[in-house]
């Protein structure tokens, strides 16, 4: 068998163990050595029964998702379930850790499913553009109907394994530590009976889908979906399932599941997972971080505070303006509240973050801290003067980080005696809820400093990314890019609305004017008179600029590029046409008729232009990091890849006369 699939025999019970770390995923040497174990132990005259098990953290947690860029290799997993399905033998599957895809697949082809309490389980095969094309979506429905099977399989996200037992989908929870001998008494005790064994395949079909539920599935999982083109399949592969025989139900999915696995939006997805898991890998041992300081009491403080004690971290929040910490506080302790009103936490949960965070107005409350991140206002000389003061408080091995947007990293640690400690963490407004963190490598950050905060990042469940010290790092300084084309574009002819328009029915999350109001405008308008090095063209972010000089700051002004009504929905408003035509005017620029097509094609090269320039700087240290950034922080759609993938798979298939 040699190292994925161990066998065992204990008490007539062949006892097979997939041995594949990490997460045992079902490689083909372990679909193999699977096949082969379960065929001997049939053969066997001194067995009476099998159990499948997985070793380490999971019982299986899916396919192995590398092998998906090329054709499948036989054995393929839907016919090493068929055959354990069809094993005369009883099999039974003893699920620890995580039970997911083709994990959950393989559970669910065995005639009995034993988990333990902790266990989880899940189909999560459209985060990946896919399907569970060996034969989940058949034999799920069977076993806890079309709704819930349909829930499950859409939202990608798995099931604890309390309502997994609920549901049917498995028969027992047991200790962990009497998970094998349970299964064995399992095993033993269906063998004795001698009734026919309970094969998921020949359970009746469930009954006929009512087209209103298949239309409320479908408009409820339509944004998450959007762009992958599994959902529908799912769809139909499970109403086959209440229509006709076992069989073809599987040629079905496996036929639609091929169709997703070459489709774009798969290979797509499937380039931001690896991306994901390979941003921010420093070789270096990270410190231990007990206690934060946060220094500014504001949104983004707030927010960074929020995600640290979620994490179980000790926080001191800190700022010198009584009002501006009282606003802290309450914003703090109104998010627990509002966390306990939906069920997000329990009370003795939100009563434990709020007892780990302090409210101080004065800095040396730092002092006894692991690890200070400063979050003032955008401004170089006050938090050089943070830096300052926090380099005297905080002890010798204490880490200083600034969570600037776009300022330079070098002219904090310049103030210090520490500058190996000394990085950036940028996080992503609101910093509770989104998933990236820049970790910002300055002129003399040491290798440990850049693995504690990646380190940080991930124990607050976000995806770090390295980057250089650079103005706007990378995120921003692609941003800037961006919004430059965008802005050239209402110059030369384009409204507000139409450029959004454009870019979100593309997939933005949100279109470029839009995203700029919901930031404030005064924000770049307040950094770009910071800097030294923007280009010499009087067009450049011209309309933001007047827009601000006119009062008009975006949402939280009620104007900026939109009228904003009470709701916060945005509206058009003729005033900045009449704007943007006194400023195009004045500059000398012909306005003329611009499509949409013209509109996303000049945006999108603009991200990719300034993405290939990054990483030829070494400020990105690949294209991946590059996507990682733009698909969790700046809303670009993850079933494009992100903007360098896109422009990597745009030039293989370029359009028909390119």
């Amino acid at each position: 068998m040699g190292a994925t699939v161990s066998v065992r025999t204990e008490r007539q019970v062949a006892i097979l163990g997939i041995e594949h770390p990490p997460v045992n995923a079902l490689a083909q040497p372990v679909r193999a050595a699977l096949l082969e174990a379960v065929e001997r132990a049939e053969r066997d005259a001194s067995v009476v029964a099998i159990v499948i098990t997985g070793s380490g953290r999971a019982f299986v947690a899916g396919a192995e998702i590398r092998e998906l860029d090329d054709p499948p290799l036989a054995p393929v997993l839907v016919d090493v379930l068929a055959r354990i399905g069809s094993c005369r033998k009883p099999v039974i599957a003893a699920i620890s850790g995580f039970a997911l895809g083709g994990g959950l697949e393989l559970a669910m082809s065995c005639h009995g499913r034993i988990a333990t309490p902790d266990a989880q389980l899940g189909l999560p095969e459209v985060k990946l553009g896919l399907l569970p094309g060996a034969g989940g979506t058949q034999r799920l429905p069977r076993l806890i109907g079309v709704e819930a099977a349909l829930e499950m399989m859409l939202g990608g996200d798995p099931v604890t394994a309390p309502r997994a037992l609920e549901s049917g989908l498995v028969d027992r929870l047991v200790a962990t530590d009497s998970l094998i001998t349970a299964a064995i008494d399992e095993a033993r005790a269906s063998a004795s009976t001698g009734e026919p064994l309970r094969r998921v395949s020949d359970l009746p079909p469930p009954p006929p889908v009512d087209a209103a539920l298949i239309d409320q599935m479908a408009l409820r999982y339509a944004k998450a979906t959007r762009g992958t083109g599994s959902m529908p399949r799912i769809i139909e592969s499970v109403v086959a399932a209440t229509q006709v025989p076992f069989e073809e139900g599987i040629a079905l999915s496996r036929r639609l599941f091929e169709e997703c696995r070459v489709s774009d939006a798969s290979r797509a997805l499937r380039h931001v997972f690896f991306a994901e898991r390979a941003a921010g890998t420093i070789a270096a041992t990270p410190r231990a971080i007990r206690q934060v300081a946060v220094i500014g009491a504001g949104t983004m403080g707030v927010g960074i505070a929020i995600a640290l004690a979620d994490a179980g971290l000790e926080v001191r929040v800190i700022d010198p303006d009584p009002a501006a910490l009282e606003r802290g506080r309450n914003r703090f302790e109104t998010h627990y509240a509002s966390q306990l009103r939906r069920g997000r936490c329990d009370e003795r949960s939100a009563a434990e973050r709020l007892a780990r965070t302090a409210f101080e107005a004065g800095l040396d409350a730092a002092g006894g801290c692991d690890l200070a991140i400063e979050a003032v206002v955008e401004d170089l000389a006050v938090k050089r003067e943070v830096f300052a003061q926090l380099d005297r408080l905080l002890s010798d091995g204490a880490l200083m980080a600034s969570n600037t947007s776009y300022l330079d990293i070098d002219q904090f640690a310049a103030v210090t005696r520490r500058p190996g400690s000394v990085l950036g963490l940028h996080f992503f407004s609101p910093a509770n809820v989104m998933r990236l963190v820049e970790v910002v490598r300055a002129a003399a950050t040491d290798e440990v400093a850049l693995a504690t905060g990646a380190a940080l990042a991930r124990r607050l469940r976000k995806i770090p990314v390295i980057v250089g010290n650079a103005t706007g790092f990378v995120g921003n300084r692609m941003l800037q890019a961006y919004g430059r084309e965008s802005q050239l574009l209402l110059l030369e002819g384009a409204t507000p609305q139409q450029v959004d328009t454009a870019l979100e029915a593309w997939g933005m999350a949100m279109g470029p004017c839009a995203v700029f109001d919901l930031a404030g405008l005064d924000i770049g308008y307040r950094a770009r008179r910071q800097r030294r090095d923007l280009p010499d063209d009087p067009r450049y972010f011209r309309v933001a600029d007047r827009l601000v000089e006119l009062g008009r700051l975006g949402r939280k002004s009620g104007s900026g590029h939109y009228r904003y009504g009470e709701g916060g929905e945005r509206l058009a408003d003729p005033e900045v046409l009449r704007i943007i035509e006194a400023e195009a005017r004045a500059l000398g620029v012909e306005r003329r008729d611009i499509d949409d097509a013209q509109i996303v094609e000049r945006c999108i090269a603009a991200l990719v232009f300034e993405g290939r320039a990054l990483v030829a700087s070494g400020i990105a240290a690949t294209s991946a990091d590059i996507d990682t950034v733009w698909v969790n922080g700046y809303g670009f759609p993850r079933f494009r890849g992100g903007p360098m993938h896109h422009a990597g798979r745009a030039a293989e298939h370029p359009p028909e006369g390119r």
